[in-house]
């Protein structure tokens, strides 16, 4: 894979779905990051039927720092692992409050630092809450779609993120990063691709 192809890649897919964005709901950056830790081995959908109850109520850091963690675990049960993502949420929360006066970092390394945030949580906070992409975040949409096209033959998701940042130039972190995944969830499906109606079947290896 070299840029060109790369750029032909992306292009074709922007064009095949100029709508793709974020579909996680949220309006502010905690409300992002809360909403990125509970979609771990979750659907974005369902964490967007969970949210809008919690918002409501624990819009804030401050607010999910002063919550009992039994009321938090109960909220979020919905979304499964629901002790551990409560006090990883409790954890950053804390540190938020004490340390960065209730806001979120606009920092990939403090956003790692923060309990239950890895590189594609905070490749994900950075590009939907402050509109400043720094990477690809890995999910498994991304990971499928560029081993089948030839983007990287990794398997570990940092490695796959470093071949990808290789051909694609910065301008396009942004749309890449929707439309993989929009791409993975309406044809490139992991069981039964819809190989015929894929528009960059040209240059999958997996056809």
């Amino acid at each position: 894979m070299n840029k060109e192809e790369a750029i032909k890649i992306i292009e074709i897919l922007k064009k095949t779905y100029p709508d793709a964005k974020c579909s996680l709901d949220f309006k502010t950056p905690f409300q992002m990051l809360f909403a990125v830790v509970l979609s771990a081995q979750c659907t974005d959908e369902r964490v967007n039927k969970t949210t809008p109850e919690i918002f409501e109520k624990y819009p804030d850091a401050e607010s999910i720092f002063k919550i009992d963690i039994e009321e938090l675990e109960k909220l979020i049960h919905p979304c499964g692992f629901y002790k551990n993502k409560a006090k990883n949420l409790k954890e950053t929360a804390k540190i938020l409050v004490e340390k960065y006066n209730g806001e979120v970092p606009c920092n990939m390394e403090e956003l790692m630092k923060l309990p239950g945030v890895g590189r594609k949580s905070a490749n994900v906070i950075m590009l939907e809450a402050f509109n400043m992409p720094q990477g690809i975040a890995v999910d498994t949409h991304c990971k499928r779609i560029a081993n089948r096209l030839g983007f990287s033959k990794q398997q570990e998701p940092q490695k796959i993120e470093q071949d990808l940042l290789k051909v694609i130039p910065k301008e396009y972190y942004k749309d890449v990063n929707h439309i993989f995944m929009w791409h993975g969830r309406n044809l490139c499906a992991a069981k039964k691709p819809k190989c015929e109606k894929c528009p960059v079947k040209k240059y999958c290896n997996y056809c």
